[in-house]
């Protein structure tokens, strides 16, 4: 593939609203994870809230968007006003058109916290739902992505990807063949999932959230933390910006092992990974620091790391980050895309601030200590649930 520009990119999360200050939590090695505090989902375990979110006014959306309020585009929101990214997309929707910027965009369970709450106000004897909530610009998985077009005034192809945690980086890819195949320009794509009943309650459920904060490739790991995050990307062809980051090659695949419990050798994760090496034209040594999935279950950790040593052996710098962020779901892509490009860009290996000690049985070269490193190219991996496997490869440009 030809590499793609990145012409712009943000970050929001618990880590830190924006690139610098979670770049500064990255350095400093500051988890933020802390106790859940939701009065409305008391469980025993950590979350990755963005306590901004919660009765701010100044995060009311447009009066002209007003139908789609709720958490996940308030996050959106948030998201996109970070780091000059709108005036980023202008500029690109100056240069080639607004009708050939696609939008894509990643989520997990769209503002399904809205229809939750609906539910619970139901009318008494009827049933019915409140007269105010509107599923159609709220909880249906393309409201935030048109939330993000009308927000950004885009009119290109648009479309929403749901493949749980693998969701924001598939856009990616996405984004990539509409470019190549010249339906569009440019691209802004990312992700947004937010704190929710049912991820909730429902990864509880599965036995697969820890009672403490999450710890990565640990001997005693126990389970993910769930967080919540909202990011972006613009992407451009290369001849058409002096960007200094590019997107250098991607790989999706399909374990179609079992819906919730990853292939035992990481066959699917190992093929995601070689993939994105063949179409960047690079092999594993010239990767210098690879964001591992990672989200600290015993099965997922352990498959990737075979799915690592297959590919890269025991040589190259990993990590896994959600130890900053939580597991941010359908936004786990773009957060950890995101994290991946700020290393790039500040020579900076992160660390697993809430690994104590590395499981022995498991044999990649887990960096727990954020360390300074010159780095060129970067991979970042995501598997979600049904075997659906993406990994992005980033670089310097050339």
């Amino acid at each position: 593939m030809i590499p793609l520009a990145i012409s712009a990119y943000t970050t929001s999360s618990v880590a830190g609203i924006g690139n610098v200050a979670t770049a500064r939590a990255l350095r400093e090695g500051r988890s933020g994870l802390a106790p859940n505090d939701l009065d409305w989902a008391p469980l025993p375990c950590w979350i990755g809230r963005v306590a901004s979110l919660d009765g701010d006014d100044e995060m009311k959306l447009p009066n002209a968007l007003r139908d789609f309020d709720c958490r996940n585009n308030r996050l959106a929101l948030l998201g996109l006003e970070q780091d000059n990214f709108m005036a980023a997309v202008a500029d690109a929707r100056l240069r080639v058109g607004a009708g050939r910027v696609g939008v894509f965009i990643g989520t997990s369970t769209s503002g399904i916290l809205s229809t939750e709450i609906a539910y619970q106000h139901r009318e008494g004897q009827s049933g019915s739902l409140p007269a105010g909530y509107r599923y159609e610009t709220t909880h249906n998985l393309d409201a935030t992505t048109e939330f993000v077009r009308r927000m950004l005034a885009l009119t290109g192809p648009a479309m929403t990807i749901s493949t749980a945690c693998s969701s924001s980086a598939k856009v990616f890819c996405l984004a990539e063949r509409f470019i190549r195949l010249g339906l569009i320009d440019a691209a802004v794509v990312g992700g947004v999932d937010s704190l929710c009943h049912t991820t909730l309650y429902g990864f509880s459920a599965l036995q697969l959230v820890a009672p403490d904060a999450c710890r990565p490739f640990d001997v005693a790991r126990r389970g993910i933390s769930i967080g919540e995050a909202a990011g972006f990307a613009l992407l451009e062809r290369s001849e058409s910006c002096d960007a200094s980051l590019r997107l250098l090659g991607h790989g999706e695949s399909s374990d179609a092992h079992h819906m919730s419990t990853p292939h035992p050798e990481g066959d699917g994760a190992r093929r995601a990974m070689q993939e994105a090496l063949h179409r960047a034209g690079l092999v594993s040594a010239d990767i210098d620091y690879v964001n591992l999935h990672g989200t600290a279950t015993p099965a997922n950790d352990r498959a990737e790391d075979r799915a690592m040593q297959s590919v890269f052996g025991s040589g190259v710098a990993c990590s896994s980050t959600k130890g900053f962020t939580g597991h941010t779901l359908g936004a786990a892509g773009i957060t950890e895309a995101a994290i991946a490009l700020l290393s790039i860009e500040n020579n900076f290996i992160p660390g697993s601030p809430t690994t104590g000690t590395v499981d022995p049985e498991l044999h990649s070269a887990v960096v727990i200590d954020g360390r300074e490193a010159c780095l060129e190219r970067v991979m970042s991996n995501n598997f979600g649930f049904g075997g659906s496997n993406c990994a992005l490869l980033f670089g310097r440009a050339a």
